[in-house]
């Protein structure tokens, strides 16, 4: 579980732009048994909760009273920076199963690989539903067996106990292909031999034409 320091953010303080410039980044907390509730939190910090445990692990807030356990919902990003401007946290409740995305890990390598086959990534991420205190960070992918023309659905993965899949159970996660060469036409040798057929050709059209008149 990752820890993060947060502290209400007052309707009559700094403005988001403000708080931005500061360092911090505005936030929001609510869920199905907590009031939404405006908060702050330090950039920097946020950067490495989320870069630890992404939107599928607890982060638990600290500096609302009692530590509060949640999952980052949703990232506001700066169209041109690309850095985070706005944050979501959802307030989760032990018990009470909750449905999120979890990232895919891919581990490893088949000897088709080194046969010139390729390995195609269909999804990176699977949707499962499970308690929040068992939400696993990561689900791995075993592709050490794949041949040329096998393939892994949802159904294959092997989750932990407690965890649903909700993605459809058919959904290809990733399949190993075979590579063929792009035939590439050459040119003919000889150009200059294709030039004299033209207009030769041209010439003959002629000659026909003039006699065709005569």
């Amino acid at each position: 579980m990752t820890t993060l320091a947060v502290q209400r953010r007052e309707e009559a303080g700094p403005k988001a732009g403000a708080l931005r410039r500061a360092g911090t980044l505005p936030a929001v907390v609510y869920g199905a048994h907590q009031e939404a509730t405006p908060i702050a939190v330090d950039a920097k910090a946020f950067g490495k909760a989320l870069t630890s445990a992404g939107e599928s692990t607890i982060v638990s807030l600290e500096g609302l009273g009692a530590p509060l356990p949640t999952l980052i919902h949703e990232v506001d990003l700066d169209p041109i920076t690309h850095l985070p401007r706005h944050v979501d946290f959802y307030a989760v409740t032990k018990g009470q199963k909750v449905e999120v995305a979890v990232p895919l890990s891919f581990v490893g390598e088949s000897p088709a690989l080194k046969a010139g086959a390729s390995l195609v990534k269909v999804l990176y991420e699977i949707e499962i539903e499970a308690d929040p205190m068992n939400l696993p960070h990561e689900i791995e992918v075993d592709t050490e067996a794949l041949a040329i023309g096998d393939q892994i659905h949802a159904k294959d993965l092997t989750l932990p106990a407690g965890v649903t899949l909700i993605t459809d159970p058919e959904e290809v996660i990733v399949l190993m292909q075979e590579v063929t060469e792009e035939v590439v036409e050459e040119a003919p040798a000889d150009l200059s031999a294709i030039e004299v057929e033209g207009k030769s050709k041209e010439e003959s059209t002629e000659t026909e034409t003039t006699e065709a008149v005569e």
